[in-house]
């Protein structure tokens, strides 16, 4: 799977209540969308277009497990996640849910706000359009590209039944 798209830049350590304010976590998606990352660049939820690649530092998506934040992102339209590291529970919430991420160490000092970036995540490689740079992030494990391309784990899981549990 490989994504092309403009980057957006967050900082280290954020959190899923600054991804989303938890004020508004049982609201509909649709008015949860327009204060995705708000706090931290109010531009985001009006400005972020489909097939756009959001970069953050270290640890994104940590404190609450809730899921909320990994499916408001995808319902931004972005195509991709790229951070230094993701906190755990974030990391299963995204691809449980079909929002393709990617840990590439080194990415926060390669982009600047904008840069274009081609990801591809069967490789890890990282190329900043905008810039040349190349950096290579941690390949995403066949499974998990599996349940990528089906569009998360329950549209997988019958392919799983089929086989059964043989993994």
């Amino acid at each position: 799977m490989r994504f092309r798209g403009r980057c957006w830049k967050f900082g280290d350590y954020i959190p899923t209540d600054q991804i989303v304010p938890s004020h508004l976590v049982y609201r509909p998606m649709s008015e949860i969308v327009r204060h995705v990352l708000v706090n931290l660049n109010p531009e985001f939820p009006e400005r972020v277009q489909p097939g756009d690649i959001v970069v953050a530092g270290k640890h994104f998506g940590q404190s609450s497990g809730r899921a909320i934040a990994a499916k408001a992102i995808q319902a931004t339209g972005v195509a991709c996640v790229v951070a230094e590291s993701f906190a755990r529970t974030f990391y299963r919430n995204a691809f449980e849910i079909g929002l393709a991420i990617l840990e590439c160490p080194g990415i926060s000092e390669a982009v600047r706000e904008g840069d274009v970036l081609d990801v591809n995540l069967e490789t890890g490689w990282v190329r900043n359009e905008s810039t040349g740079r190349t950096l290579r992030g941690e390949p995403t494990p066949p499974f998990l590209l599996e349940m990528l391309r089906a569009g998360g784990l329950i549209p997988f899981a019958p392919r799983l039944l089929e086989e059964g549990g043989k993994r």
